[in-house]
Parts: structure tokens; C-alpha cells; sequence
């Protein structure tokens, strides 16, 4: 059978949002599929955390770091 039609099925679970799938290999989970309003929903905590730590680390003391020396530190 086509693998399409096998995961069309899956899809329009995940897509009317009453469902999401965690995906494994070798019993470990590698990948969910989930909604597109539940990944909005996550992406949105992420970022209000992100603002959250910005916000603690602007208002935090001490000398700046330089961004050379940051990106150094951070492997980037």
C-alpha cells in the first residue's frame, strides 16, 4: 500500500487536533506529530519564556560581555 495512504489517515487525526502521535525508533521517541494549533500553542510558551530569561538577564549587573567572546563561549 502506498505509505500516503497509509498516514492520511494519521494526518487528519493529528489535524482535527484530537490527537497527536509520538514517532520511535528502536522504542526511543524521536519525533511527535502534532496539530499545527498545538505547535502554535507550544511555540508561544517557548517565546514568553524567552522574553522572560531577556527581561532577567537585562536587568541583571555586571560587566558586558563582548558578542565575539560570547559566541566563543557558546561554540557558535
Amino acid at each position: 500500500m502506498d505509505t500516503r495512504k497509509k498516514i492520511a489517515p494519521i494526518i487528519n487525526r493529528v489535524a482535527s487536533g484530537n490527537e497527536s502521535f509520538v514517532l520511535t525508533r528502536r522504542g526511543e521517541a524521536v519525533a511527535a506529530l502534532v496539530s499545527m494549533k498545538e505547535l502554535e500553542r507550544l511555540q508561544g510558551i517557548e517565546n514568553h519564556f524567552d522574553i522572560e530569561d531577556a527581561r532577567k538577564a537585562k536587568n541583571e549587573h555586571g560587566e558586558p560581555v563582548p558578542w565575539e567572546e560570547l559566541k566563543k563561549e557558546l561554540e557558535l
